[in-house]
């Protein structure tokens, strides 16, 4: 009798591994990084933010993250760089040609309060707590600056056509700034019980945008 032919293996094609960039393999240990100090920072608080605990989160060793941010002040300022991108990003999509300055204002509000209401923007606030005290000769009133500018940019964009003048502009980007962090330092010191109400939102979209109509209603 014929012997019966062993059956043959089926294989499988091997599909060879992407490999990544150089770029992109830096960029993903600087957000691993980054993210690890917004986490620290918003579980434990500052002081305990060490480096054993960033690359501890992070999965990676001091030594790169010193290649990546150089000393513990270059990471804090990518720290306030991305925190502040991150808010941009939740407001570059407010459509301008066609809303009004009422909508507009409401939309900046709503977007500019997710970000003071988050881990990322507590993280951010001890960090520039931190340097406000004189704890770090690191580069914050300069990045502070810059920082400003920036958020001048954005509202800029967006109420370019306010018919107010550029004094009035000011005043209101830093009534709306301290308004937010107000609220934003309530629900830090009262905690999990923290409550905001929509009625103090709806207040701050109500007082901008008549403000930017020029005092009209």
């Amino acid at each position: 009798m014929a012997r019966p032919e062993k059956a043959q293996r089926i294989q499988l094609p091997v599909r060879a591994r992407e490999r990544r960039t150089h770029a992109e393999r830096t960029a993903e240990t600087r957000a691993r990084v980054i993210q690890a100090v917004f986490d620290s920072v918003s579980e434990l608080g500052f002081q305990r933010t060490t480096a054993v605990e960033i690359t501890r989160r992070a999965g990676v060793t001091w030594g790169a993250v010193q290649h990546h941010f150089g000393d513990k002040d270059g990471i804090l300022v990518a720290v306030l760089e991305d925190s502040f991108n991150r808010f941009a990003a939740r407001l570059e999509d407010i459509p301008v040609e066609s809303s009004t300055l009422q909508e507009r204002a409401a939309l900046f509000v709503d977007g500019a309060w997710q970000h003071f209401a988050s881990a990322e923007y507590r993280s951010t606030f001890e960090i520039l707590l931190h340097y406000s005290r004189g704890d770090a000769s690191g580069p914050a009133p300069n990045w502070q600056r810059e920082m400003f500018l920036a958020w001048d940019r954005i509202w800029m964009r967006l109420f370019h056509d306010a018919r107010i003048s550029r004094r009035r502009h000011v005043v209101l980007e830093h009534y709306t700034v301290s308004t937010l962090q107000g609220l934003a330092s309530t629900l830090m010191l009262e905690g999990e019980q923290a409550q905001i109400q929509p009625e103090e939102i709806q207040l701050l979209r109500d007082v901008l945008a008549r403000e930017l109509a020029g005092g009209k209603t």
